[in-house]
C-alpha cells in the first residue's frame, strides 16, 4: 500500500469544511432564538453586566496604555521629518479605527470566550444541558441566545470607552511628556476626527463581540470528555475568536475604507 501525501491535506481541509459548517448551523440557531420568544431578560442582563462592567478595567487599561505608547512612538518616528503636529491625529484615528476594536476584542475574548467555554462545556459533561432539556428548558434559548445579545452589544459600548481612554493616554504624554500645547492637541484630535472613524470602530467591536460569544459558546457545548475536553474547548475558544477577529477586521476594514 502506498503512501498518499495528498490524503492528510484532503481529509484536514474535509474536516475544516465540516466544522465551519457545524458552526454556521449552531449560529444560525442561536441568532434565531435572539429574536423568538421567550425572551430571558434576566440572563441577558447578567451577561451584559459580566461583559461590560467585569472588562472594563483589563480594556481600559490595556487602552490607557496602547494611546501613551502610540504617541511616543508617533512622536520618536515624525520627528525625523518634522511632523510632529500630526501625533493627535494618529493616535485618535489608530485609537478609533483599529486598536481599540481589535485590543477590546482579543482582551475579551481571553477573559469571556474562555469563560463562557468552561461554563457551558462544564454543563454539557455534567449532564446539566440534558438536564434543562428534560425540564422542557431549550439550552439554545436559555444558555446561547442571552449570551449572543450580550455579547453583541456591550462590545460597542466597551471600545467607545476604550476610544476615549485610548485618546486621553496620547494627549498625557504628548502635553505632560513631549510638552505640546494641549489647546492645539486638542484641536488637531478633533478637527481631524470624522464620523466614520468612530462608527467603523463600533459596527468591527459588535462583529467581533459576536465572535467571542458564538465561539465561546459553541466550544463549550460541543466540549466532550471530563474535565481534559473543557480544557480544550477553553483553549479553542479563545484561539479561535482571536483568529476570526483578525480574519474579520480586516475584511470590515475593506469595507469601509477600500477604494
Amino acid at each position: 500500500m502506498t503512501f498518499n501525501p495528498i490524503a492528510p491535506i484532503g481529509r484536514s481541509f474535509l474536516g475544516f469544511l465540516a466544522a465551519v459548517g457545524r458552526i454556521a448551523i449552531f449560529a444560525a440557531t442561536g441568532v434565531s432564538h435572539c429574536f423568538r420568544p421567550p425572551i430571558h431578560v434576566g440572563a441577558i442582563v447578567r451577561q451584559m453586566v459580566d461583559i461590560g462592567y467585569y472588562s472594563l478595567p483589563v480594556v481600559g487599561l490595556t487602552a490607557l496604555f496602547t494611546g501613551m505608547v502610540l504617541a511616543l512612538q508617533s512622536y520618536t518616528g515624525f520627528s525625523r521629518f518634522n511632523a510632529e503636529d500630526a501625533i493627535a491625529t494618529i493616535v485618535v484615528v489608530s485609537i478609533t479605527r483599529e486598536l481599540g476594536p481589535v485590543l477590546a476584542g482579543l482582551m475579551v475574548a481571553g477573559r469571556i470566550g474562555a469563560a463562557m467555554a468552561a461554563e457551558i462545556g462544564t454543563m454539557r459533561v455534567t449532564d446539566q444541558i440534558d438536564a434543562l432539556t428534560t425540564l422542557s428548558t431549550d439550552p439554545m434559548k436559555y444558555l446561547i441566545a442571552p449570551r449572543l445579545i450580550a455579547g453583541t452589544l456591550m462590545l460597542p459600548c466597551l471600545v467607545l470607552v476604550a476610544d476615549i481612554i485610548g485618546v486621553f493616554g496620547g494627549f498625557l504624554i504628548a502635553v505632560y511628556k513631549l510638552g505640546f500645547n494641549p489647546a492645539v492637541h486638542l484641536s488637531n484630535t478633533w478637527g481631524y476626527l470624522e464620523a466614520i472613524d468612530v462608527i467603523s470602530g463600533l459596527v468591527k467591536a459588535a462583529v467581533f463581540g459576536f465572535i467571542i460569544a458564538l465561539m465561546g459558546c459553541y466550544h463549550g457545548y460541543s466540549s466532550r470528555g471530563g474535565a481534559q475536553g473543557v480544557g480544550a474547548a477553553t483553549t479553542s475558544a479563545v484561539v479561535s475568536a482571536s483568529i476570526l477577529i483578525l480574519c474579520f477586521n480586516y475584511g470590515l476594514t475593506e469595507v469601509f475604507f477600500s477604494r
